[in-house]
C-alpha cells in the first residue's frame, strides 16, 4: 500500500474505530430490511445533510422529539451490540413505510443526544442523490474515482471519502457498498480479487460483475471526542 493510500486508510479506520472506545457507537451490522408499518406519520423531508440532519432529526433531537415527530407507536427502543460484540448501546428504531425507516443511535442511555442515524431506507437521499441502492456506476459519477476497502471483513466496502469529490463529508458520513446476493458464488474469482483488508480503486474491473450497490449509510450527527 503506497503512502497516500495508507494515510487515507488510516484516517478512515480512525474515524470508524474511534467510536469503539466510546460507549456510544456500534460498528455497522448486517442491514435488516426496514419494518413496514401501516398508517405512518406523513414525511416529506427525506433529505440527508451529513453532520447536520436526517430529515427532521437534527443534532439536538431527543427521544421525546421523535415521539412528537413520528408518534410513539412507530418507535421501538432497543439495545444494539458494539463493534465485534463489545459493549451495548441505546438506540431507537423509527418504523415508517415506503423506504423511510431508520435507526437512531444515542450517545448515552438518556436518549437525549443522537450520535448517528443509520439503517436508512431507500427514500433517504443526500443532496447529490446518493441513497441506499445507488449502483457503483452512479457513485463514480458523483464521487469520481475513489478508493474503498475490500469486501468480506469488518470494514468491508467502506468508501474512503477523503479520496473522493465528497471529501468534505469525511467524519460526517460513512458509506458502505456490498455485492449482489450470491455474487461471491457466481463470480468467485472477481469477488476474491476485491476482498480483504486492503484498499481498491472504484475503477477496478473486478467490481463490475458483482452488482455493487450502496448498502449502508451512517450519518454522524454528534461525533465522539
Amino acid at each position: 500500500m503506497n503512502s497516500s493510500i495508507k494515510g487515507i486508510a488510516t484516517a478512515t479506520l480512525a474515524l470508524l474505530t474511534s467510536y469503539v472506545a466510546n460507549p456510544a457507537f456500534a460498528l455497522p451490522q448486517k442491514i435488516n430490511h426496514p419494518v413496514t408499518v401501516a398508517k405512518s406519520q406523513p414525511l416529506t423531508d427525506t433529505l440527508i445533510i451529513p453532520g447536520e440532519r436526517v430529515g427532521a432529526i437534527a443534532r439536538t433531537t431527543t427521544k421525546q422529539d421523535l415521539v412528537k415527530l413520528f408518534g410513539a407507536s412507530h418507535l421501538v427502543d432497543k439495545t444494539i451490540s458494539g463493534a465485534e460484540g463489545i459493549g451495548s448501546f441505546a438506540a431507537t428504531q423509527v418504523n415508517l413505510n415506503q423506504g423511510r425507516s431508520l435507526l437512531v443511535v444515542w450517545s448515552d442511555n438518556t436518549r437525549t443526544k443522537p450520535l448517528d442515524v443509520r439503517n436508512l431506507g431507500s427514500a433517504w437521499k443526500t443532496r447529490e442523490g446518493i441513497g441506499v441502492g445507488t449502483p457503483l456506476s452512479e457513485l463514480r459519477k458523483k464521487l469520481g474515482d475513489f478508493k474503498l476497502y475490500g469486501l468480506a471483513w469488518d470494514y468491508g466496502g467502506t468508501i474512503l471519502l477523503d479520496s473522493s469529490k465528497l471529501s468534505r463529508y469525511q467524519g460526517k458520513l460513512i458509506l458502505r457498498v456490498d455485492a449482489a446476493p450470491n455474487a461471491s458464488e457466481k463470480f468467485l474469482n472477481d469477488y476474491q480479487a476485491v476482498s480483504g483488508d486492503s484498499t481498491f480503486s472504484s475503477s477496478n474491473p473486478h467490481w463490475k460483475p458483482l452488482g455493487i450497490r450502496l448498502a449502508e449509510i451512517i450519518v454522524v450527527l454528534n461525533p465522539s471526542q
